[in-house]
């Protein structure tokens, strides 16, 4: 099953791509949220170009897995894009992916403007991948059938 999954922020949206059967996600870019909220025909392009069956959404969730304004704010976006696309949707916890992709771009010797607008969609890749393994967990060898977690 193919899948986009979206890292939302106020700013920026990351996304990535990928497939339960190939378990790999790749980075697609980042675009600006205002942008790709209000201009349609950006999510046309990114569901013809990448032929999603399902999308994932990182959840903001604190770190003491509460939820919070901005968790109740990227579902009210997860949820317009995913009725704009007629896409199931599916929630993945997201707590610390940016960090974990300032990691690995300042590994990489990025600096930090450099790294702007860059980071998003690696977070959106950790999210995605998460869902993956988490997936292939779930259904070892069974890698096309799909039962959602919400």
């Amino acid at each position: 099953m193919k899948v986009l999954a979206f890292d939302i922020g106020e700013k920026r949206i990351g996304v990535a791509s990928g497939d339960t059967s190939a378990r790999i996600a790749f980075p697609v870019g980042v675009f600006e949220t205002a942008d790709l909220l209000s201009n349609s025909t950006v999510l046309q392009r990114l569901t013809e170009d990448h032929e999603p069956e399902l999308l994932v959404v990182g959840l903001p969730i604190s770190l003491n897995a509460q939820e919070n304004q901005q968790v109740k704010r990227v579902k009210e976006v997860a949820e317009s894009i995913a009725e704009q696309l007629g896409l199931p949707l599916v929630y993945q916890d997201e707590r610390l992916t940016s960090v974990e992709a300032k990691r690995y771009f300042r590994e990489a010797g990025y600096t930090e403007k450099e790294m702007r607008g860059k980071i998003d969609m690696i977070a959106a890749s950790l999210i995605l991948q998460a869902h993956l393994d988490t997936y292939q967990n779930d259904h070892p060898g069974d890698a096309q059938s799909g039962q959602l977690r919400q």
